[in-house]
C-alpha cells in the first residue's frame, strides 16, 4: 500500500471512531430510577402465588436524568414518568401482560425537543411497556431520590401521581423467606426493593386509578445507557 494510500485509510478510520464517540457521547445518559407496581415485588412464594392474576397489572416507572442526553438534546435535571395499565399481572413468566396501556408525563420544565427526548427515552427504557402510549403529557414533576441505602424517595406528578418510598425492614417480613420475587420492569444500573409509604394515581388516561400503602411494591435506584 503507498503511503498517500495508508494515511487516507487511517484518516478515515479516525474520522469513523471520532463519529462513533460523538455518538456514544450524544446517547450518554444516567440518573435515578424509581418503580411501583400493584403486586408486591419483595415477597415471599406464598404471598405472591395469591396476587398472580388477580392484581399487579398498574405500575409506576419514573426517571430523572442526573446528567446526559438524549437523540443528541440535553436533559440534565429533567424527568420523565411512565403509568402503565397492562393485561395481566407484570413479570408473570405464565401470564400474557401484553397489550399494555401506558400515559407518559414529561417534565412541563422542559422545551419542546426536551419533551420529545423524554418521551423517546421512556419508550426506549420501557419497550413493550410503552408500546401504546394513549397519552403524552407535560407535567410538573417533582422527583428526589436520597443518597446511599436507605432507598427513600419521593415522585409527586401534578396532583395526578405520587410515590413515596422507604427501606424494607424486619417488620416487613410476613412469611420469613421474602426475596425479590420480581426484577423491575426496566434496565437499571442497579435496584433495591423498597416499600411504598403511598402509591397514588387518579389520571382519566387508563381507565383506572388506586391508592395504596405500605406495600412492599417498590423498586429504588439508578440507570446508566
Amino acid at each position: 500500500m503507498s503511503k498517500s494510500c495508508r494515511a487516507r485509510s487511517l484518516g478515515l478510520t479516525g474520522a469513523f471512531f471520532l463519529v462513533l464517540a460523538a455518538g456514544a457521547q450524544a446517547s450518554s445518559i444516567s440518573g435515578d430510577y424509581m418503580e411501583a407496581r400493584s403486586a408486591d415485588v419483595w415477597t415471599g412464594p406464598c404471598f405472591a402465588n395469591g396476587e398472580t392474576g388477580l392484581t399487579g397489572e398498574e405500575a409506576i416507572l419514573a426517571w430523572r436524568v442526573r446528567q446526559g442526553a438524549w437523540n443528541g438534546v440535553s436533559l440534565d435535571g429533567l424527568s420523565v414518568v411512565g403509568v402503565v395499565k397492562a393485561s395481566a399481572t407484570l413479570g408473570d413468566p405464565f401470564g400474557a401482560p401484553y397489550p399494555a396501556k401506558a400515559v407518559l408525563f414529561v417534565d412541563a420544565r422542559a422545551s419542546g425537543a426536551q419533551q420529545d427526548a423524554l418521551a423517546a427515552f421512556a419508550r426506549e427504557m420501557g419497550g413493550e411497556l410503552f408500546a401504546n402510549v394513549v397519552s403524552t403529557e407535560p407535567a410538573p414533576i417533582a422527583m428526589e431520590v436520597a443518597d446511599g441505602h436507605s432507598r427513600r424517595a419521593v415522585l409527586s406528578v401534578g396532583e395526578v401521581a405520587a410515590l413515596e418510598t422507604r427501606g424494607v425492614a424486619e417488620k416487613d417480613r410476613h412469611c420469613g423467606n421474602e426475596e425479590v420475587y420480581y426484577p423491575p420492569l426496566t434496565s437499571t444500573d442497579h435496584a433495591m426493593p423498597a416499600v411504598s409509604l403511598v402509591d397514588r394515581y387518579s389520571g382519566p388516561s387508563l381507565g383506572v386509578s388506586w391508592t395504596t400503602h405500605d406495600k412492599r411494591n417498590a423498586f429504588v435506584g439508578s440507570f446508566a445507557r
